[in-house]
């Protein structure tokens, strides 16, 4: 790399603000003598690289908006062209609804006006656009509330540019500034509170909505930069370079900006409705996301030093760095631990970090990049950070009843990796203590959950040494070990019969015969005499059996008998017969279980609605509180066909693509062809070619050839688009079949919990009980970041855990609705006319309706 591009990336890294101890003015006078020099040659590798920099290095912006303030002192051109390339940029970004791009344009613009490059005024009409926009939105006769996600977003960009511009434009423009605060006070006063019903990480099983006491996020920002306002926009964690240099930028001409347009407004459905009104709210906030939600995980004394106002740009570093440098991992941690800030945030970095990995309804990247992150911060803070993050571990862990059934799954597949990573070493004694708790409890359940998946990420052996050696009575929580259950073993002597038709069948199958012969066997010799129930058990052990030296064996005996099992399982009822076998085979192994069913749902040798009976059948029900094995098998039945349609929409649209550029292709075929055509004339009554007939050959198998190649591409697109309707169907079955089910499953367990609408949830009877208008959320906001209301979970020293197993059954099942039902949320929606009409009617328990409406984001108000 050239060493002014090295001096530009790398801008800022040696200064005592961001960790080390070489003077930022010397610095940047030294990347400004570089950067001058190169501009007469390279300026157009410059502009582009400064920008990008800027972008994806957005806690380094004071230091590029000063860089560029020096530069606008010796090249005003270049630096023209800076402020135009970045209007040009932001426009793009609120066109193309790209969030993060937005928001960190609009900081290098403000930055930029702090060193004197941008006129205050043009910063204060860009300001002022997206004010006018966000309160045309949130207007009922003018505008859409619909997407008042939108318009809260284009105000949170206002707010978070003013800790690092606020103080120059209040000395600069002050009456202009007050103006855009007195018009975002306005806008708050006409917005809709958010709710975070359906999004908050620790459950709420209230009925009815009571977070209008809480102040949602934006709420949030505005109160924080309402006080920076009152302490005179003093912050400490925002540098500023510029002032260093103010008395050579302020010789510099400011430049103006052109004007910025947003987004016109999106239209309001012809004839409203609740669901259409829903569908809309949820696909704006789907589009315009917020950032982040605080978990609050340590005590406050752990953040006291730490301003709110700092906190939030303390946040914002950090979610930067994680997004825009999520593929340089080892870069990522060295600029996470080096934030140009006067004071430690260990603590707040592994909360943000949390607050990651644990967003609702997804994180922006997958789960393991989080998980990657904190090991590369453990490795990068040896001395501080392993010991934050088992802090966080233990806090989590404390208020695990509480935690939200999806963030509960994420939280063990991450603590299982983590573990994998630092020899699964854990001080296993802290908890033995759940051995006493109910095996229904939740603390104990997560235990045995994270347990059985580090036996995934290992071995059964090498995960009991682990535990044995300061814990040995959790032995008792492991799974046992992960061996086939074979129901025919030579030890077993159980039906004679049965075994020799086993023996048999799995020597036709080691001496390769086909399917069909092994179709006929079955046909002639075995059905005719033992029946259904028999023939197919021993034809799913005996193949399972052949399959279970590794998933290769599985794949390969599904593919080459697959017809087989086809055969035997042609309907519903015998396919949940297959899914029992399966079960019972592999009962001692969870993974594998789940592995089995989900590849025979890929062969189509078993339905999603099989799974979905067999789910809910008495036996499995009986286990939702204790064992996460049904849901996961559940989950990927939901997600294999959630795939499935997301694929063929891909397909579809790249196969529309193909259309178009087939039609060009015949097109300029046959106007090639005519061309050619038309010049052959007449001589003498007969034809004389104009043109060469090896060419006119040649252009008439081209343009019949394009020709068959458009009909085969539309042929291709139509019958792609006939999957993607009957997918469509197939979804729609599926959801109501799940809805249904968990109204069945739910509603006789729901009546005997609740007496005079209240859900018992105490073995004393109403001294615990959870009132439908009291919240049981977790109270984050406490000042130890405790709960006031969070069930008992049975913490060492504590309270013992006295939740009644029906209650606990009905919390659970509850949360499992609400999670599934916002992970697959975009496909629910369509059906959302008919899930009313068919499912969510007057009858279901205000619970389960709270559970179904939660996920979907719908207000919780039913018939």
């Amino acid at each position: 790399m050239s060493s002014w591009r090295t001096l530009v990336l790398r801008i800022g890294e040696k200064c005592t603000e961001y960790g080390a101890n070489i003077d930022f003015k010397d610095h940047l006078e030294t990347c400004f003598g570089v950067v001058r020099r190169e501009l007469e040659h390279s300026s157009d590798d410059i502009l582009p690289f400064l920008l990008q920099c800027a972008e994806e290095l957005p806690h380094k912006i004071p230091l590029y908006g000063t860089l560029v303030g020096l530069l606008n002192l010796e090249n005003e051109e270049f630096v023209r062209e800076v402020v135009e390339k970045t209007q040009t940029n932001l426009q793009d970004a609120l066109y193309t609804g790209s969030c993060n791009k937005t928001r960190v344009l609009l900081r290098f613009l403000t930055a930029l006006m702090c060193s004197k490059v941008l006129q205050p005024s043009s910063l204060i009409v860009v300001f002022e656009t997206l004010l006018s926009s966000a309160a045309t939105t949130v207007d009922e006769d003018k505008g859409n509330p619909s997407w008042q996600a939108r318009a809260d977003f284009y105000i949170t960009c206002i707010l978070s540019c003013l800790p690092w511009g606020g103080a120059e434009l209040v000395e600069q423009v002050s009456e202009e500034i007050d103006r855009v605060l007195v018009g975002i006070e306005a806008y708050m006063s006409i917005r809709s509170h958010v709710s975070d019903t359906g999004l908050s990480a620790f459950e709420d099983f209230d009925v009815n909505d009571k977070s209008h006491g809480e102040k949602d996020f934006l709420e949030d920002l505005w109160s924080r930069i309402q006080d920076l306002s009152s302490s005179g926009w003093k912050l400490e964690s925002v540098p500023r370079p510029h002032l260093s240099f103010e008395p050579q930028l302020v010789g510099g001409k400011a430049h103006d900006l052109a004007p910025i347009n947003c987004p016109e407004q999106p239209d309001s459905p012809a004839a409203p409705s609740d669901i259409s009104r829903g569908r809309e709210k949820y696909e704006a906030e789907l589009k315009y996301p917020q950032r982040i939600r605080r978990l609050n995980i340590f005590p406050a004394s752990k953040l006291e030093d730490i301003k709110p106002i700092d906190r939030f740009v303390v946040e914002e570093y950090l979610l930067d760095v994680l997004f825009f440098l999520n593929g340089c991992r080892k870069e990522g941690a060295s600029y996470m631990v080096g934030l140009p800030v006067p004071f430690r945030y260990e603590y707040l970095m592994a909360e943000t970090i949390f607050s990651q990995l644990l967003l609702l309804p997804q994180p922006p990247f997958r789960p393991l990049y989080y998980t990657l992150v904190i090991i590369d911060l453990c490795k990068a803070l040896p001395g501080a950070f392993p010991a934050v993050v088992a802090g966080a571990v233990r806090a989590l862990f404390n208020k695990i009843a509480d935690l939200d059934m999806e963030c509960r799954t994420r939280l063990i597949l991450w603590f299982a990796h983590h573990l994998s990573n630092f020899q699964f070493i854990w001080p296993w004694e802290e908890w033995a203590y759940v051995l006493e708790l109910p095996k229904w409890a939740p603390q104990r359940v997560f235990v045995q959950e994270v347990l059985e998946r580090e036996i995934r990420l290992s071995y059964w052996e090498k995960i009991k040494q682990s535990i044995i050696e300061n814990a040995p009575t959790l032995e008792e929580l492991l799974p046992p070990k992960g061996l086939p259950n074979f129901r025919y073993t030579a030890e077993d002597g159980r039906d004679e019969t049965e075994h020799s038709l086993s023996v048999e069948l799995k020597g036709m199958v080691k001496g390769r015969l086909a399917s069909k012969e092994i179709i006929s066997w079955i046909d002639e010799n075995v059905l005719p005499t033992h029946g259904l129930d028999v023939t197919l058990r021993v034809v799913i052990q005996a193949l399972l059996d052949i399959g279970s030296k590794s998933f290769t064996h599985l794949v390969t005996v599904l593919e080459r008998y697959g017809q087989v099992i086809s055969r035997l399982c042609n309907d519903q009822d015998k396919q949940v017969m297959l899914i029992d076998e399966v079960s019972y085979y592999w009962k001692n192994n969870t993974q594998m279980t789940a592995v089995a069913i989900d590849r025979m749902m890929g062969y189509r040798l078993i339905s999603n609605l099989a799974i979905v009976r067999w789910v809910f059948s008495q036996s499995n029900a009986n286990q939702f509180h204790i064992s996460d094995r049904p849901w996961e098998i559940l989950l990927n039945a939901v997600s294999k066909t959630y795939n499935r349609i997301t694929d063929l929409r891909k397909e579809i649209s790249f196969l529309k693509n193909d259309v178009l550029l087939a039609e060009k292709a015949s097109s300029k075929a046959r106007e090639e062809l005519e061309v050619a055509e038309s010049k052959i004339t007449l001589m003498d009554g007969e034809p004389v070619v104009g043109e060469n007939p090896g060419k006119m050959n040649r252009l008439r198998t081209r343009a019949e050839k394009s020709k068959q190649e458009e009909a085969s591409t539309r042929e291709s697109l139509e019958a792609k688009e006939a999957l993607l309707a009957r997918a469509i169907n197939e979804n729609e079955a599926l959801f109501l079949a799940l809805y249904k089910s968990f109204s069945n499953v739910l509603a006789e367990p729901l009546h005997d919990a609740c007496v005079d609408g209240i859900l018992q949830s105490s073995e004393k009877g109403d001294e615990m009980a959870i009132d439908p208008d009291d919240s049981s959320a977790m109270d984050l906001d406490t000042e130890n970041g405790g709960s006031k209301k969070s069930h008992s979970n049975g913490k060492k020293g504590g309270d013992s855990y006295n939740m009644k197993e029906n209650v606990q059954w009905c919390l659970t099942t509850l949360a499992y609705v609400k999670s599934i039902t916002r992970r697959f949320a975009s496909e629910i929606w369509p059906h959302a006319e008919k899930l009313d009409a068919e499912i969510l009617t007057e009858d279901m328990h205000p619970l389960l309706r709270k559970a179904i409406y939660s996920g979907l984001r719908r207000p919780t108000t039913g018939p």
